[in-house]
């Protein structure tokens, strides 16, 4: 639970989210203490399942041209076993990146990854479209990416 954080946990965890390749040594001097309580933070961090992962942040404009578009899904029916297969087949599908269990006039919002517009209509009609309990897909597409961050905003 956050709130077993204290003040030097969440230093640590906002150096790390800022680059995870940070030895402890770094952050040791950073947050004036010494190598060893931080390094043992760190692996406790870790265990506890505060930290889930390491991962390189790719610059996906440096990699392959694509687009992002939000895909608003309802469907015909919100009972749980429904929502519950939608939310498994959908999890199986490369192109969505994230996906939301939202409230208001949609039930799920899914960040789609694509390389253009024809893959996003292929993907559409050929993944999504075919689901059972599908009601209506609605679609916005990105044009510019204004801010991109990835850190949880520990208060």
């Amino acid at each position: 639970m956050i709130t077993d954080l204290d003040a030097i946990d969440r230093a640590i965890l906002k150096i790390l989210e800022k680059d995870a390749k940070t030895i402890a040594k770094s952050i040791a001097e950073h947050l004036n203490l010494t190598k060893t309580p931080v390094y043992e933070r760190i692996k406790r961090l870790e265990q506890d399942g505060y930290i889930k992962n390491y991962v390189a942040v790719i610059n996906k404009e440096k990699v392959e041209s694509s687009i992002t578009v939000f895909s608003f899904i309802s469907l015909e029916a919100q009972k749980g076993p429904m929502m519950d297969d939608f939310l498994e087949l959908v999890n199986q599908f490369p192109e969505v990146v994230e996906c939301f269990v939202v409230g208001g006039e949609f039930d799920f919002l899914l960040k789609v990854i694509v390389k253009n517009l024809d893959a996003y209509y292929n993907f559409a009609k050929t993944k999504i479209a075919t689901l059972p309990n599908i009601g209506a897909v609605k679609s916005a597409f990105v044009l510019k990416e204004v801010k991109d961050e990835i850190a949880f905003p520990l208060l």
